[in-house]
């Protein structure tokens, strides 16, 4: 997992995100459409950040940044504002957690796309 993996993962689960929310609200089946296209993204992306990491420190990383994206694109897009200014300290603590979690930059090893079968043998559910 690195950094940019998660910001296409958040990236890709806003389109999402807003796609169902107008959906939701104003109903059409394109959003519906953008919205479930959305979370199939999200269903690849999260296969490839999770390759040769762990669920602590994705889904970690994946909440900080989603939320820092979704709150930009709130404040900026939709003209949402908070309550109150600590609130917005809250915002400032997230990204100090993102910096202490030390999520690298750069992958040390390229993707590679997992196998169907489980240790030669056909995957049984």
């Amino acid at each position: 997992m690195s950094v940019p993996q998660l910001l296409a993962l958040s990236s890709i689960e806003i389109v999402g995100d807003f796609a169902i929310k107008e959906y939701a609200n104003k109903g059409g089946v394109e959003f519906l459409a953008i919205g479930l296209v959305g979370y199939v993204g999200v269903v690849i992306a999260l296969i490839v950040s999770l390759q040769g990491s762990s669920v602590l420190l994705v889904n970690s990383g994946w909440d900080g940044i989603s939320s820092i994206i979704e709150s930009l694109a709130a404040y900026l897009i939709l003209g949402e504002r908070f309550d109150n200014y600590s609130q917005y300290m809250g915002v400032v603590f997230i990204i100090i957690g993102l910096f202490l979690l030390k999520i690298p930059w750069t992958k040390p090893h390229a993707f590679r796309i997992p196998s169907y079968t489980h240790g030669g043998k056909s995957a049984q559910l």
